[in-house]
């Protein structure tokens, strides 16, 4: 198993969505929310993900093409 910590920015429109879960159950990851801040306006969230390689470039796709700003994140998410 493989993990990835990644920075999400999401937009007002889709702070009301579940994504960060139905993007985890689809493709059979492990989440790990380690940082969030949501307001009326965007949205923000460090996670982690956990599972197979080919699965978290998935997930990393799926997250993009829904309209959310990812950044890797390198190094322990928590400081």
């Amino acid at each position: 198993m493989a993990k990835k910590a990644f920075h999400l920015i999401f937009p007002q429109e889709l702070i009301q969505e579940p994504i960060m879960f139905l993007v985890a159950r689809d493709n059979n990851l492990t989440l790990n929310i380690r940082r969030a801040k949501i307001t009326k306006v965007a949205g923000e969230a460090t996670i982690e993900l956990e599972g197979k390689p080919d699965d978290l470039a998935k997930a990393e796709r799926v997250f993009k093409e829904r309209g959310v700003r990812v950044e890797n994140v390198l190094g322990d998410v928590i400081e």
